[in-house]
């Protein structure tokens, strides 16, 4: 699917009344979503604990 089907999708699954603000921010958060997904199949990414470890200060137990 190309990326202009993926948006036409997107927005046709939002509701009516949705702002333009509100398409935006969708629209980033699928994209920091894929970025992230196209990391990790490159072997990007770290292991849970070491994320836990380097986020320790602002996670709560």
């Amino acid at each position: 699917m190309s990326p202009r089907e993926e948006v036409v999708r997107l927005i046709q699954s939002l509701p009516e009344n949705v702002s333009l603000e509100e398409i935006m921010a969708e629209l980033y958060v699928r994209m920091k979503i894929e970025a992230g997904l196209k990391q990790l199949d490159a072997g990007e990414g770290i292991e849970h604990e070491a994320a836990k470890k380097r986020l320790g200060k602002w996670l709560s137990n």
